[in-house]
């Protein structure tokens, strides 16, 4: 199978699959979450640069969102669970009750 040569910044990614930049940004954190090579560090001529993915690293997003969506407590127990700060939760999950 051809390797993608298409990279989206993680802003994109939320825009194009209409999740909350700031969950991505939480998921992205642990590379663990996403398959091996298929998030990546762009230079993007800021300081810290930003965070990239390929066609299969949108997949594996929207599967593990899925996924963490079947959970008891769902997206919330997950932030939680990775420490997240309660304002941030919040501002994450006010766009939930859309879904």
């Amino acid at each position: 199978m051809a390797r993608s040569l298409h990279i989206y910044t993680i802003k994109d990614v939320a825009a194009m699959i209409g999740e909350n930049l700031e969950l991505l940004r939480v998921i992205s954190a642990n590379s663990d979450n996403i398959d091996y090579g298929e998030m990546v560090h762009v230079h993007d001529g800021t300081k810290n640069g930003t965070t990239g993915f390929t066609d299969r690293g949108i997949e594996c997003l929207q599967e593990l969102l899925a996924d963490i969506r079947t959970w008891d407590g769902g997206i919330r127990h997950f932030l939680v669970n990775e420490q997240c700060d309660a304002e941030m939760i919040e501002r994450v999950m006010a766009d939930e009750p859309e879904r």
